[in-house]
């Protein structure tokens, strides 16, 4: 065995082996300790910006309960504006239909005193010129200049 070439081959590999796992065992240990400590750093920062994400989380969360109540609260005061305006509209509009109808019937009233009015001076004016076509046919010239010097002569006393 001693004399075995393939003895002191393994044995040559054996301590170069030895040698090289001494020497870079510490290099190893180091490395997987540094590997291990980065590692561990690592799943902290996780763990922190995990719960600093759930953080943000609820508070994203809560602004968003805050902002739907928000627009719960405006829709309710809009619908209430509305019905508001609504029935402040219906009353306008009464009011204005009141208006409109009194209107109305003022303009017919005074569109029938107008019309009774013309009637009257139709009527006037008719009997004015019957009066004059009678007065023409039944006086003759005598009789009209004794009418003609009364109407002067009473003309002081009816202006007065």
């Amino acid at each position: 065995m001693i004399e075995n070439p393939y003895f002191w081959v393994a044995l040559a590999f054996l301590i170069f082996v030895g040698i090289v796992i001494k020497m870079a065992g510490k290099s190893i240990v180091g490395g997987l300790d540094a590997r291990a400590e980065r590692i561990r750093n690592e799943l902290e920062q996780a763990q922190k910006l995990r719960e600093d994400a759930q953080a943000a989380l609820a508070q994203i969360q809560r602004k968003q309960r805050d902002a739907l109540k928000e627009a719960e609260a405006i829709i309710a005061s809009a619908r209430e504006e509305a019905d508001r305006l609504r029935r402040q509209a219906a009353t306008d509009l009464d009011s204005s239909l009141r208006r409109r109808e009194a209107q109305a019937l003022d303009k017919i009233a005074q569109a029938e005193a107008q019309a009774l009015q013309q009637v009257r001076d139709m009527a006037v004016d008719i009997a004015v010129a019957a009066t004059e076509k009678l007065l023409v046919q039944n006086l003759d010239q005598a009789r009209n200049d004794v009418l003609v010097n009364q109407a002067i002569a009473e003309l002081p006393a009816k202006l007065h």
